[in-house]
């Protein structure tokens, strides 16, 4: 397994099913981050529905320089350095590819970005747990994963998935994110709990995890999605960003938590003696 030397920390933000605000939640935290002074990069690892361009605002048909005929130059926005297969394809094409296909483009995509020197390098999964999460974690050092869920009962199932094919290939759990957890009326102020309640902290006491985030279902986080200007990106919604900002925060306190829980494991030696 190599590590991508220019990269100190790479993150993917994971889930068991689509539609729970996983590329939302990644996209957001790349950008809390970088709010805290750390240089991030952003990959879109879905390849059949890559939602990187239109959630950071680029416009469609801007393609990444090809540096030496094979390195790709990552394109900037809100100052994140980004690359997703929707760079590289038109927007409607719709990618038939078998897996082997699959693997080959996101592999080249991952280890042919000519990346700057990044402290965090966040990866936004494709959902499930097929080959792209399974190529990821043989193919270079993940520090983590996020795993974000909504706390609704089919959702916490397909999450749970999710977890156990980390823990298979040894990718450590940084903590669970509870996505749209409450809804609160932006007209009369009533909280109310759509999707249910308590289901992202069942989950992480089932695996010894800790939640990391609660965010609000919110048409602000909608709107700014849609406008291709991420919240934390925005100069609006100051609770969803401080929000998303604790987020990061705990992030990055799981990873240094991993590293010095590393660094104090036992090595063994074997000599002749």
């Amino acid at each position: 397994m190599k590590k991508l030397e220019q990269v100190k920390h790479i993150v993917c933000v994971a889930s068991g099913k689509g539609g729970v605000g996983k590329s939302t939640t990644a996209v957001n935290l790349a950008l809390a981050l970088k709010v805290q002074g750390f240089s991030v990069g952003l990959l879109d690892a879905d390849i059949y529905g890559p939602s990187l361009p239109l959630l950071m605002g680029i416009p469609a048909g801007t393609r990444p320089e090809v540096k030496d005929q094979r390195q790709m130059i990552p394109l900037v926005a809100h100052g994140i350095e980004c690359n997703s297969m929707g760079f590289l394809v038109d927007e409607r094409t719709a990618m038939v590819w078998r897996a082997p296909m699959v693997i080959s483009a996101f592999t080249q995509i991952l280890s042919d970005t000519a990346w700057s020197d990044l402290d965090y390098l966040i990866v936004d999964m494709p959902p499930g747990t097929g080959d792209i999460q399974l190529s990821l974690a043989q193919t270079v050092a993940v520090s983590g994963a996020v795993i974000v869920t909504t706390p609704q009962d089919i959702a916490l199932s397909d999450a749970r998935k999710g977890i156990e094919m980390f823990n298979k290939v040894g990718v450590p759990i940084l903590g669970v994110v509870e996505n749209m957890s409450v809804h609160i009326c932006s007209q009369c102020g009533h909280a109310e709990a759509v999707f249910g309640s308590g289901g992202g902290e069942r989950l992480a006491q089932d695996y010894g995890v800790d939640v990391i985030g609660r965010l609000p279902l919110d048409i602000g986080i909608r709107e700014q999605t849609d406008l291709g200007v991420p919240v934390v990106a925005s100069e609006s919604h100051e609770k969803i960003r401080e929000t998303y900002e604790a987020l990061a925060r705990a992030v990055h306190a799981q990873v240094l938590a991993g590293e010095a829980q590393q660094a104090a494991a036992p090595v063994i030696s074997v000599d002749n003696d």
